[in-house]
């Protein structure tokens, strides 16, 4: 694969950080901090590694998304609208009733999500599901799972964590398998760590037989290195821990566990979005930056 353009990549996953901002601050509820912490995981999968088609979302050959952590669904819309699935006007309408933008990813409702991923732990386990059933149809698609740090003290991560790298051996290994952790050691009510430590994640990983990648999860550079790794390694599936921020790119949302599942009021998104863009808006940041002035109360 060609190298990746890194200005390219850095641009889309600032856009869509501020895109995140915006249509929380419309919804008046949802995960900011999820969600800007994995945009530059999901901008660099939709832009420069996935096959798809966004005119035609069930195309048998694409590449598969399970997007685990399903409540920063954001950053996904995003990377879809910019892609083609839907046009980005309809961004705001997240977590509005009736709206294929739904609080969590709804397949049935929008095209091109794979899977509706709600109840935490239960990605990974449709992600194997999907390899496998790729692999037995002789088919050469690859499945990509992102799942949350918090999420992965689930059970059931861990049964299916034990199940892929044995599944289908010899002939129909999960080699085009992917798992991402979005590695922002926090969760809902507090650091990962202090809640349930997944430490030593790495070891962990390989003591269930998966080979493992660390890597810094905002450096597009390194996220393209390991998906390259990973989709060099023959007869196991990958595992790569992505180290983030909850939070990046707004300095009063980083590291930050109130902001987990509080949306930012509009004052507050537009003070973010000025962190992320600098202070000479694009016009088309601007236009954001009216448009959310326009829904503070007067």
């Amino acid at each position: 694969m060609a190298r990746p353009d890194l200005a390219r990549l850095q641009q889309f996953a600032r856009e869509c950080r501020v895109q995140i901002l915006r249509m929380l601050a419309h919804a008046g509820s949802g995960h900011p901090g999820g969600s800007l912490s994995v945009a530059d995981i999901l901008v660099t999968l939709y832009f420069h590694r996935m096959r798809y088609d966004p005119a035609h979302p069930t195309w048998e050959e694409r590449d598969r998304l399970v997007l685990s952590k399903g409540h920063c669904v954001p950053a996904q819309y995003c990377c879809m609208a910019r892609a083609g699935f839907f046009p980005e006007s309809q961004l705001i309408t997240l977590r509005k009733l009736g709206s294929p933008l739904q609080g969590h990813p709804d397949r049935v409702m929008l095209p091109g999500v794979e899977a509706a991923t709600g109840s935490l732990g239960q990605g990974l386990s449709i992600a194997v599901g999907m390899a496998l059933g790729l692999k037995l149809g002789g088919k050469g698609a690859r499945v990509y799972c992102v799942v949350g740090d918090g999420e992965i003290q689930e059970g059931q991560v861990w049964e299916a964590a034990m199940s892929a790298p044995r599944l289908g051996q010899p002939d129909h290994a999960l080699d085009n398998l992917c798992v991402i952790v979005d590695y922002n050691k926090i969760q809902l009510d507090d650091h990962v760590r202090k809640i349930l430590d997944l430490e030593p994640l790495v070891d962990k990983w390989k003591s269930f037989g998966w080979p493992v990648l660390d890597i810094d999860g905002h450096d597009f550079a390194q996220i393209d290195k390991a998906l390259d790794q990973a989709e060099a390694i023959k007869g196991k599936p990958t595992f790569v821990v992505a180290h983030t921020v909850k939070g990046k790119g707004v300095s009063f949302m980083e590291d930050d566990p109130e902001w987990h599942g509080k949306a930012p009021k509009p004052a507050e998104a537009i003070r973010g979005i000025r962190e992320i863009l600098g202070e000479a808006l694009p016009d088309w940041a601007q236009a954001v930056v009216g448009e959310l002035e326009r829904l503070e109360p007067r």
